[in-house]
């Protein structure tokens, strides 16, 4: 492969993990206000898959062939001209995308230029540098993952230290950062999760895990101030009833049923806000710090982002799923 090609992911159509194929594709070149990004590790993320199997073409509309994959870290390769926050060599990590219309999607060599390539180029507005002691790896987890929990607890959930807060999900790739991101603001954390995830997720600082097959949270939940909710459905419904009148639902699925969180009293958000780059720089330095950690599941190679993907659709991981591209 020449300096001037990569391999890269590419999606054709939409299906299941058979139409994602490995390829040589032209290498991006960064526009004035862009970087070259050479990416270490790529965050594999539910909605990879749903928009693979063709579920958010309303939202996320792909001109096919398309390349996949949103957030990443890695190293700057090159910068363009107008570029003066980052230097050649800066570990950085972000949304691996150049901006495009209203979907924040570049399109380069006439694909949308994505995270699963050796390569891609990003707006540098959208990195954030790696500050020291944190892994490449650690740093690829933060987008999707911890700042999502950030934003639940904090900016939309206005958790406060002494209250109470429900993390549903508690295991899985967001729940994991919001119980050590609770616990570290000084709120009382509650969490559910499966049978086997009992004790991780109590290794996370949890003062109190619920395993969701057995015990029905709301019999053994009343009066908390914040629920964040990654499962939806049943889950959402019944979560209403264990809020104090006043308290927060934050939806990270879909939009809450508002006529319901009126029977109820409560304000039910749904998780739409961006971090601020004040967020990812604080969370960042948690992490580096041992404040919070992540648990990564599993990492594959990029010629196995069908596999990574396939786990991720599964629903059985615990943690991060990544994919291992480059050193």
């Amino acid at each position: 492969m020449s300096e001037s090609t990569m391999q890269a992911i590419l999606v054709h159509e939409y299906g299941g993990p058979e139409v994602m194929k490995l390829e040589g594709v032209d290498r991006p070149s960064p526009s004035a206000d862009e970087v070259l990004v050479k990416i270490r590790y790529a965050t594999v993320i539910p909605l990879d898959w749903k928009i693979r199997n063709g579920w958010m073409q309303n939202v996320f509309p792909q001109t096919l062939p398309y390349m996949p994959g949103f957030y990443a870290s890695g190293v700057i390769e090159a910068i363009g001209p107008e570029v003066t926050e980052f230097t050649v060599g800066d570990r950085v990590f972000g949304m691996i995308v150049g901006a495009y219309a209203e979907y924040g999607i570049a399109k380069v060599n006439k694909l949308a230029n994505m995270s699963n390539a050796e390569f891609a180029v990003a707006p540098m507005d959208k990195l954030v540098k790696l500050p020291d002691g944190l892994s490449d790896e650690d740093a690829a987890t933060i987008r999707a993952g911890a700042d999502t929990a950030w934003k639940a607890l904090f900016t939309e959930g206005e958790l406060e230290a002494g209250q109470t807060v429900l993390i549903h999900a508690a295991a899985g790739g967001v729940g994991q950062f919001a119980v050590q991101l609770a616990k570290w603001k000084g709120a009382k954390v509650i969490g559910t999760a499966s049978t086997a995830n009992l004790d991780f997720v109590k290794s996370l600082g949890a003062d109190q895990v619920i395993d969701y097959t057995t015990t029905a949270f709301e019999e053994v939940v009343h009066d908390v101030d914040l629920v964040v909710d990654a499962v939806g459905g049943d889950t959402e419904t019944r979560s209403m009833a264990v809020l104090k009148q006043g308290g927060i639902l934050v939806a990270l699925t879909q939009p809450p049923s508002q006529e319901n969180a009126q029977k109820h009293g409560i304000t039910a958000k749904f998780n739409t806000k961006f971090p601020t780059y004040a967020d990812l720089q604080t969370i960042a330095q948690l992490m580096a710090d041992g404040t919070i950690q992540a648990e990564i599941d599993s990492i594959f190679p990029l010629s196995q982002t069908n596999k990574a993907l396939e786990k991720s659709e599964s629903k059985h991981g615990r943690g991060r799923i990544l994919l291992r591209i480059g050193s």
